[in-house]
């Protein structure tokens, strides 16, 4: 099967180049989209992004694997992303973290067998001043405990709502 973006997705494409002077610099947006379109950047998704703007493959892998944002396997239906940064840290975020894996049965890295949650740990999510945070599918989740967190989880498997 040969991967395409929908007329919507190529269209959105068409506005993001007009926005950079160059396609290079359309790459990191692209990404993103190409991303949200398959759910993960595989091989396929990643030459489509090349042949769309005209860039080298090397060129989309090498952006790719650099950011650990763009993800390259697929994640589960909700995706949790846990701040490790320091001020996180010292308001319990490895108590999130406890908490997750003894829940969810799961390390970072890895989704649950029934493809529901994709747990991660991230560097910075910017909320110092509110942690600890978490993301779940981009969504804030700020001076989170571990109670509010199961919570959280338990509302997430019964409902699918965030």
């Amino acid at each position: 099967m040969v991967l395409e973006f929908t007329p919507e997705a190529q269209a959105r494409i068409r506005e993001i180049v007009l926005r950079y002077p160059t396609r290079e610099a359309a790459l990191i947006p692209v990404l993103y989209l190409a991303q949200d379109e398959f759910g993960s950047l595989s091989t396929e998704a990643m030459e489509l992004v090349a042949r769309q703007l005209e860039l080298p493959l090397a060129r989309v892998l090498g952006t790719a694997t650099f950011y650990t944002m763009l993800r390259k396997q697929p994640v589960g239906r909700f995706h949790l992303e846990v701040c490790r940064n320091v001020s996180c840290y010292l308001r319990g975020s490895d108590g999130l973290l406890e908490t997750l894996t003894r829940v969810l049965g799961i390390a970072p890295g890895e989704t649950t067998g029934d493809g529901l949650f994709t747990l991660d740990t991230v560097e910075c999510l910017a909320a110092c001043g509110s942690g600890p945070a978490l993301q779940v599918n981009g969504e804030f989740h700020e001076n989170m405990t571990p109670a509010a967190l199961e919570q959280l989880i338990a509302r997430l498997r019964e409902d699918g709502t965030a």
